[in-house]
């Protein structure tokens, strides 16, 4: 078990950013850490790398305990958090150098940076200033200074966020390919980087966890639910909307466009039209949707 984390609460005054959550990831697994902004994912991943103390709970990471032995937890993770702090005055390669001395790499420093710098797709930037890189080369420096020491487990907090979709596309192919070895926790609020990298998804909503599935389990949580999207030529109202046979939630999208919800194993449309009859409506377009990844996301975190 390389993260095993029980019943961690972190109280600040009187909120709760964490409220006694509890998972373990093994060895090799890419971990989807998901929420909306506020939902807990920052503190947990900084309690898991040492920087700061949980209020109650225990966690290990590769055995170690983060209270009783924060040094030898930090030996384990490479970590990048949010906001990639880097030495914006400093070249590629030389603060790679010093990141390789901060963290005791026995054996021929010049090397192992060599490797990360091509590893991470460094090459021509090497010899520019960080401040100089774009924010996608940014995110690879951080990523190389993460994983310079050779860590067991790879804890990265939002590393897509702000890049653009070229810049998307080569970081997260570069941490799956990184994930095949290492045991990676990946936080983001964003479904796509999940289906993208991650085998398995914790989704955390004020403070608790609200799924731990593997995402194809996740994505069954889909079959549970029909959705119809349905526009008429004029207004109608929520209430009675759902007062039709079998629905069991409205949502209204715009004008009179809304979205209808029943399960699985019921077809409201013959009832819809009936609706539509008896108001004197008519039904512009009806449509039969597939709940996908956001949607269920939407549904597990829509009370934030």
């Amino acid at each position: 078990m390389s993260v095993k984390v029980v019943e961690i609460s972190k109280v600040y005054g009187k909120q709760n950013a964490l409220d006694g959550v509890s998972f373990e990831v093994n060895a090799g697994e890419v971990l989807g850490f998901l929420g909306p902004n506020g939902a807990g994912k920052s503190t947990m991943m900084k309690i898991l790398t040492c920087f700061i103390p949980q209020t109650s709970g225990t966690a290990f990471v590769c055995g170690h305990d983060v209270n009783e032995e924060p040094l030898e937890v930090k030996k384990c993770v490479g970590y990048l958090p949010e906001n990639n702090p880097l030495y914006h005055d400093m070249y590629v390669k030389e603060y790679l150098e010093f990141i390789a001395g901060i963290q005791g790499l026995k054996g021929s420093k010049t090397a192992r940076v060599k490797e990360m710098i091509g590893m991470t797709g460094l090459e021509v930037e090497q010899h520019k200033k960080i401040g100089a890189l774009s924010k996608g080369y940014r995110q690879r420096v951080g990523l190389a200074q993460a994983l310079i020491h050779d860590p067991k487990v790879l804890i990265l907090d939002e590393p897509t966020s702000g890049l653009d979709p070229n810049q998307l596309t080569e970081i997260r192919s570069l941490i799956k390919n990184i994930g095949k070895e290492k045991t990676v926790i990946f936080s983001t609020h964003i479904m796509q980087e999940v289906t993208a990298i991650c085998s398995r998804v914790v989704i955390i909503n004020k403070g608790k966890i609200v799924a731990d599935d593997p995402i194809e389990v996740l994505k069954q949580h889909a079959v549970s639910k029909a959705v119809i999207s349905v526009e008429f030529d004029a207004p109608t109202s929520k209430t009675a909307l759902k007062k039709i046979a079998g629905v069991s939630e409205v949502e209204l999208i715009k004008d009179n466009q809304w979205q209808l919800y029943s399960d699985a194993e019921t077809d409201i449309r013959k009832e819809l039209f009936n609706f539509a009859i008896e108001n004197k409506l008519a039904i512009i377009t009806i449509k039969k949707e597939e709940q996908n990844l956001e949607e269920i996301f939407h549904e597990l975190t829509k009370n934030s």
